[in-house]
């Protein structure tokens, strides 16, 4: 048999050859099927390969990569966080009713000064659920599904009970331009221009006008480097890995487990909470999100996607990343394409179901380094 450098293998050669091939296939099946879907979007339909469309996936995918970066974490201890879509929704509707009744007063306070206001409540806001979580299930020792579905409810109540079941809405102006701005901008008309809009009277001008790199965007993936970075590269990371190998070795080795989960699930908590601002930023509202389920669903389903066992031990930040894009990807070109919205449940269905016997039938394969 041919070797890539021209010479022959030998059968023990080949069969260590053909196990390396292997491994890239399973360990990154999920990134490959991301590359075939863009493929056969765009053979379908030419409009789906263009820069505004993969912007618009980006900005569509911000809430839910923040969402899947939590979730990461707690998956890899071995637990699991069912409220952070709540939690996403108690803290928008907490930071816009802030930004709401700063900028109604009118006492002199800037826009800049409201929504800066508004977006450290609800961050921080947000960290309570994520600290009760991490007391039920650590200190009291309730087990994470009815720890974090008992929060569920407990968001979600609270959001309702804040915005009377209705979107925080009369912001400051200033909220949309932020959350909706770009980086850059480049039309073939004025060449490319660095955060300024041009403006164009012309409708071709206006639609050839195309924004690069989403201020929601950058910020997500300076959210991530920070969080993927922790959970590789810090002692933190090794002690969540740690504890989702083996609890009892963690214990044994000196790690205070019950404090690491409880800064664990406020890490789950804050980056939701981080998701609640950048939709309010986003839309210029604070919704209690009453779909916050299909939000966290989705978001555990792009973890496992992403190589996360649920048992615990396993999982990368940017194997989530890869999960999310494809799940985003998955539902841009079948709207594009016209393909009825209920198959795509089908489909994050069937690829959930994929991910995890690949991972319960090739655990060497998928988990080798």
């Amino acid at each position: 048999m041919p070797s890539p450098s021209g010479g022959h293998l030998e059968p023990t050669d080949a069969m260590t050859y053909t196990s390396h091939i292997q491994r890239i296939l399973f360990r990154n099946w999920a990134l490959i099927f991301l590359f075939l879907l863009i493929i056969a979007f765009s053979l379908a339909e030419p409009n789906f390969f263009r820069v505004r469309n993969f912007n618009n996936i980006l900005i569509a995918s911000t809430a839910i990569l923040l969402l899947a970066t939590g979730e990461t974490f707690v998956i890899i201890t071995g637990g699991i966080d069912l409220s952070i879509g709540f939690v996403m929704g108690f803290a928008a509707v907490s930071s816009a009713t802030v930004m709401q009744h700063l900028y109604a007063r009118g006492d002199g306070y800037s826009e800049l000064f409201c929504i800066a206001a508004g977006c450290i409540t609800g961050l921080l806001l947000g960290l309570i659920p994520g600290w009760v979580n991490g007391l039920l299930v650590a200190r009291l020792r309730v087990p994470p599904f009815i720890a974090t579905l008992g929060m569920y409810g407990i968001a979600n109540g609270v959001a309702l009970k804040i915005c009377g079941g209705f979107p925080v809405s009369f912001l400051p102006p200033l909220t949309g331009k932020i959350g909706n701005g770009f980086i850059a901008y480049y039309s073939p008309k004025s060449g490319l221009s660095i955060l300024e809009k041009p403006i164009f009277t012309e409708r071709a001008d206006i639609l050839a006008l195309n924004g690069l790199v989403p201020v929601s965007v950058l910020v997500v993936v300076v959210l991530l480097v920070i969080f993927g970075f922790v959970l590789s590269r810090t002692r933190f990371g090794q002690h969540t890995y740690a504890i989702g190998g083996n609890v009892e070795a963690a214990v044994r080795s000196g790690i205070n487990v019950p404090r690491h989960l409880i800064k664990t699930y406020m890490c789950s908590s804050f980056l939701a909470a981080c998701a609640g601002v950048l939709l309010v930023l986003r839309f210029t509202m604070g919704n209690h999100t009453q779909f916050g389920a299909t939000y966290e669903l989705f978001a555990i389903a792009a973890v496992v996607i992403g190589g996360a066992s649920l048992m615990g031990g396993t999982g990368k930040i940017s194997g989530t990343v890869v999960g999310v894009l494809l799940l985003a990807t998955l539902e841009t070109g079948f709207v594009i394409v016209g393909i009825q919205v209920f198959y795509r449940y089908i489909a994050v269905g069937v690829i959930l179901i994929l991910a995890v016997l690949i991972d319960q039938l090739f655990p060497d394969l998928v988990h080798s380094e």
